[in-house]
Order: structure tokens, then sequence, then C-alpha cells
């Protein structure tokens, strides 16, 4: 399926099911966002790293939070699905913004249950040694959840996005956390051993 699609170039990664809060302040994005709103559509969020990246996602219009005096916005947004841009044009014919012709990747979220809970387990241990808070059993888990807080790059936060299926995505996380997690228990054993350093110690002897 191909669309067009207004398009947000930004130096970040918006992923779906992502709650995404803006602060809206050139004016072709504020026309982006008029035109959105008035027209009940969606647009599509695209990276740019070293370059514009040929994968987005796109997002919902849920709410204008804030209306400045000078015309700038506060927005809330919600990620949907990711896309493939297929044309691009900036800008699009008659408008201030970016657009272009997209094709959509259906959003995969099934995976198995023997997966899934490994990944949460991996999480939960990562988010111990982080010292984070998350209700990981109220919350809907799924590899978009707590993607910006793993401490993945932005390159492996755009590698995230690219795969089409949950089981990748889980794959690839669980690869991350497996690298992650004794780098920060050995972090935390660092720290132990330098509040300990100019403390005296009790030794036990040895026998040999």
């Amino acid at each position: 399926m191909t669309q067009e699609l207004p398009l947000f170039p930004l130096k970040l990664i918006a992923f779906p099911e992502e709650n995404l809060n803006l602060h809206i302040f050139e004016p072709r994005y504020k026309q982006l966002i008029n035109d959105c709103l008035q027209l009940g559509k969606t647009f599509g969020i695209c990276t740019f790293l070293d370059k514009l990246m040929p994968v987005g996602t796109e997002v919902s219009l849920l709410e204008i939070t804030t209306r400045y005096d000078d015309g700038r916005l506060d927005i809330k947004t919600r990620g949907l699905r990711t896309f493939k841009i297929l044309e691009f044009e900036n800008p699009m014919q008659g408008k201030l913004y970016a657009g272009g012709k997209v094709s959509f990747v259906p959003l995969q979220l099934d995976a198995s249950l023997e997966k899934k809970a490994d990944f949460r387990k991996s999480l939960e241990e990562l988010f111990k040694w982080m010292q984070f808070s998350a209700d990981l059993e109220t919350t809907p888990l799924t590899s978009f959840t707590y993607a910006h807080k793993m401490g993945l790059s932005p390159k492996q936060e755009y590698q995230l996005l690219e795969l089409e299926t949950e089981e990748e995505r889980l794959d690839f996380l669980a690869a991350h956390l497996d690298k992650a997690i004794p780098i920060l228990k050995e972090i935390e054993a660092s720290k132990h051993r330098i509040k300990m350093n100019g403390h005296f110690k009790y030794l036990d002897p040895l026998n040999f």
C-alpha cells in the first residue's frame, strides 16, 4: 500500500506505539500540523542521522496542548506503523513542508511466549542495575515499549526500527542486553571497590 504523506524529518527515532510530545516552531511545520488537524490526516516522522534515512514512522496527531501567541505549538502524537520512503519531495507542491510517496509496513507485534518471557527477565535485570523503576507487569511490553531507555545509540534505534517482525526485534534487543548488563554489573563492582578504598578491611588469611 502506497500513499502520499507529509514528512517531518527529525534527529530522533520515533517508534510505533510510542507517545511523542513535540514543540513546533518552524513555519513549515506549523503549517504541516495545522493541515493535519484540519484534514484529519497523519504525518510521517523520518529520521535524519548523517543523512535522511529511508524508514520512518507514521504518527497521528492526538492533541494540540498549547498554542502560543506567536504561532508555536506544543503537540501530542502517537506512533502508528513504519513506512519506507519511495519518493521524497521538498517541499511538497504548494506547501512549505516536505512530503513524499511511502509504502507502509504492517505493524507486527506477535512473538513466542518464551521469547517474550526471556526479554522481560533481561529487561528487569537491566533496570535493576540501572536503578530505573518500571512496572513491567502492568505495562503492555513490546520491543518498542522501553526502546528509548535501554541505552541504544541512535544508529541502533534506527536498526531496530528497520526490523519488520517482533521476533527479529526481540533477538536484536536480547543481543544488546547480553552485552549491556555485564558492563553495568562491572561498573557497580568498580563503584563498590572505589568506596572501599582507604577503609580498614578484614581479610581472610590464606592457607598455603
